[in-house]
């Protein structure tokens, strides 16, 4: 299979790397990431002048029109400089739920402020702990936890239960009465934030089908509750799924910069006279290192040609060994490459310990290595 780029792509590619190396070195973002917010709007409206806000975006709305391959090679160049912008969520998994899920009028007002800059759209979905979020006369109660980039939303959509069965995706304003964000940093310094509702005001965008009488009559009334929440969900399930590839890019990018770097060191650290890189032992962990970032590179690949396909099961199994492998690869790269750095490799003041704890949060994100492994031994069993 031939995995060349056009020279459109390549383009793009060289267009991303220059603005990081220009304008989002380590200092800066050690800067951005030490204010108040954990990122800047200024860096995001850079981006929107360099066009990559608009990529994932019809051209009737103002976008560039372009795919999950472009949306990759964007996100694989951004791996090594670590950005704390929210271009995962608002620029690429935020426009494909719109796509998918909201109204011609929605899509036209909100579609070209985010290519511009001028709106940040956050998905709040996962109900990781606390109580999940329910909706009773076009008003939110319940609570969204660890929601990436969530204080950084000028718009968030958020999931719920809707109280006639089924569910839904909800328009809210931050800032509006009922609507509490707690924002903080994870582990690799990216901003999130707990979402609180109570009683807050939502506009509908996403319903499912409602639960009707005869379900509950005729003892159908679980089966059929689940499969009105299936077909709601299947829709954002789609959006972050290409979520999910253009996640697998960056961590490629990353391991790419942490083996690069990682060889640098071998070959100039000193010991008992020569360059430790000189030591098999250690060649032989390159290698294996070598070996692991490959795999991840040709699955991200894989990845990024599968996550769009309408047959779900097909796409959820390529997605799913693609994040086994590069979950894999995170881990023993990441591991590996601090041990070779020695206690220098965890310490604040080198971009390595920075890295690897990208690597171990996107390990753990969209699925989990083990959760994903699961899922696609259920789905190769299914087929």
């Amino acid at each position: 299979m031939n995995f060349d780029f056009t020279e459109e792509q390549v383009a793009l590619v060289d267009t991303v790397r220059r603005f990081v190396a220009r304008d989002y070195g380590f200092e800066t973002r050690r800067a951005i990431r030490a204010t108040k917010s954990g990122w800047s709007r200024e860096t995001w409206q850079s981006l929107a002048d360099l066009g990559v806000l608009a990529l994932n975006i019809e051209e009737e709305h103002g976008g560039l029109g372009y795919g999950a391959v472009e949306a990759g090679l964007v996100m694989n160049a951004f791996g090594a400089g670590l950005l704390l912008e929210p271009y995962l969520a608002a620029a690429i998994v935020a426009p494909a739920l719109i796509r998918r899920a909201a109204s011609a009028d929605f899509q036209a007002t909100w579609l070209p402020k985010i290519a511009t800059g001028e709106a940040v759209i956050i998905l709040a979905h996962a109900d990781a702990r606390g109580e999940p979020v329910s909706e009773r006369d076009g008003r939110l109660s319940g609570r969204k936890a660890v929601v990436a980039h969530g204080g950084c939303a000028d718009l968030l959509l958020v999931s719920a239960r809707l109280a006639s069965g089924g569910s839904g995706l909800f328009a809210v304003t931050p800032g509006s009465a009922g609507v509490t964000l707690h924002s903080y940093p994870t582990l690799d310094g990216q901003p999130a934030a707990d979402l609180i509702l109570h009683d807050a005001p939502a506009s509908r965008i996403l319903r499912s089908a409602t639960v009707g009488a005869d379900a509950a009559a005729n003892g159908t009334l679980d089966a059929t509750l689940d499969a009105t929440l299936n077909a709601a969900l299947d829709t954002i399930e789609a959006a972050l799924d290409i979520g999910l590839a253009a996640l697998c890019a960056e961590a490629v990018g990353i391991l790419e910069a942490t083996v690069a770097a990682t060889t640098d060191y071998l070959k100039t650290r000193q010991q008992f006279g020569q360059p430790i890189g000189r030591f098999q032992a250690l060649q032989h962990r390159m290698a294996d290192m070598l070996l692991h970032l490959e795999q991840a590179r040709s699955m991200s690949y894989l990845a990024a040609m599968h996550c769009a396909d309408e047959d779900r099961t097909a796409r959820q199994r390529a997605l799913s060994a693609a994040k086994v492998t590069i979950g894999q690869a995170c881990r023993f790269i990441g591991q590996n490459a601090v041990q070779l750095h020695g206690g220098m490799g965890m310490t604040d003041e080198l971009i390595l310990s920075h890295w690897f704890k990208r690597l171990t949060a996107i390990e753990m994100s969209f699925g989990d290595t083990d959760m994903h492994l699961q899922r696609f031994a259920r789905l190769s069993r299914a087929a």
